[in-house]
């Protein structure tokens, strides 16, 4: 264990012979400014300079900018927990946050977190469950700790999360990302290379959280019988709460829970809480405690935010009007927008409202905010050039009457 808790050198570096230090040619620190402000002077010029939003003192259906109340378009409570408050009176224990003190190997492992994890994998229909601090740890742990076993390439899909992106180059193993929801393209990948490795891993989202489309888990399953060194590893961070009939992700939704080999999520969307999930085998498990090193080397959670998000998830099984209430508010803006002549795909509380220009897409959000509405443009290099969008996101709270004045808005604007 002390070969992975620990990078040692075999003997103190020390300089040979006679040594001096030379003066320095350059002012490094200046040098390295420099660079920087260029970076960032090229980054304006091209309309990509993001900046941090000003405080919100609360966070719900509702929030307040500048003194002045705004419809919010923009977060992922998707189940709109944040407008619950039972949690106080059911946790009175957690009402003065305690912390974890060290990490998951030492002190972390307290009990909350152990039946915490003994639920899921009995809800997600898998033999066992891994917590991570957050879906970005999850992802750029799990990959780069397969990269120890032999044999093993990725085929991603063209769309994945930055973090599942991240976690590939991390692992330094070999990848071919194929066509966004393409699987004739990752089809024709996988004859390339048949017989050359003995792990295929299969990297997508059931729900893009850019796009607001899903993958077609049912087709991955089946493609498994035919490659058996296929693995699929499935992220459902925008899917976990919003589908399923008792909320527990596309996966349920479509019957194919236990046949995901790898199947994440996060609560830090429609949980409205913090952390992530791993749904895997009693061996992965142990493996990853071993060599996923966002788990090893973090202080875990607090037990507070264990408990709450362990409430949230135990609420998910009756959450489903709060569902059926989300899928109706999505559909009745997804219609609304295209019968007024916008661009927006997708299929769930993800609205995409394609705008194409930088530029153009930033006026459009500095427009709707001024008229009360918390919206955000996702421009290029998040999104492919030419692509920039509103990423409208909705929550069961939000009625249709509350996007009407919106829709005036957007109408009067074309």
């Amino acid at each position: 264990m002390q070969g992975l808790m620990y990078l040692c050198l075999e003997k103190e570096d020390k300089p040979q012979g006679n040594y001096t230090h030379p003066h320095p040619k350059k002012n490094i620190m200046h040098d390295l400014d420099k660079q920087i402000n260029q970076r960032l002077e090229d980054l304006a010029k091209k309309e990509n300079l993001r900046h941090l939003s000003l405080p919100y003192p609360t966070l719900g259906k509702w929030i307040v900018v500048n003194e002045e109340k705004r419809l919010n378009l923009s977060g992922n409570d998707y189940l709109g927990l944040a407008e619950r408050d039972e949690f106080s009176t059911l946790h009175p224990n957690y009402s003065s946050p305690s912390g974890s003190t060290s990490s998951r190997l030492l002190l972390g492992n307290y009990e909350e977190a152990a039946l915490f994890e003994e639920e899921i994998a009995k809800a997600l229909e898998h033999p066992a469950a891994l917590l991570f601090n957050s879906g970005y740890h999850l992802n750029t742990g799990i990959l780069p700790a397969l990269a120890h076993l032999e044999g093993v390439k990725v085929y991603a899909d063209r769309m994945v999360h930055a973090s599942i992106i991240d976690g590939i180059r991390l692992s330094r193993l070999p990848f071919t990302r194929f066509r966004h929801n393409d699987l004739e393209h990752l089809t024709e990948l996988l004859k390339e290379d048949e017989g050359k490795y003995r792990i295929s891993i299969i990297a997508v989202e059931s729900l893009y959280s850019m796009d607001g489309d899903e993958a077609d888990l049912e087709a991955l399953v089946a493609l498994k019988k035919k490659y058996p060194s296929l693995v699929i590893y499935c992220d459902e961070a925008h899917a976990i709460g919003t589908h399923g009939a008792n909320g527990y992700g596309l996966a349920e939704e479509l019957g194919v829970l236990a046949d995901i080999d790898i199947l994440v999520g996060t609560f830090g969307k429609a949980l409205n809480s913090m952390g992530a999930y791993a749904a895997i085998s009693t061996s992965l498990r142990e493996y990853l405690i071993n060599m996923a090193r966002p788990l090893i080397f973090s202080t875990m959670l607090p037990p507070a935010v264990i408990a709450w998000s362990r409430y949230t998830f135990a609420l998910l099984p009756r959450l489903g009007e709060e569902r059926a209430r989300l899928r109706q508010v999505s559909r009745y803006l997804r219609s609304s927008l295209q019968e007024k002549g916008y661009s927006c795909p997708g299929v769930a509380q993800i609205l995409p409202l394609i705008i194409g220009e930088n530029g153009a897409c930033g006026l459009l959000a500095e427009r709707l905010q001024k008229g009360g509405f918390e919206v955000k443009p996702i421009r290029y290099p998040t999104v492919a050039l030419g692509t920039a969008r509103l990423r409208l996101s909705l929550t069961a709270a939000i009625t249709p009457a509350d996007l009407d004045p919106m829709l005036q808005m957007l109408e009067s604007l074309r």
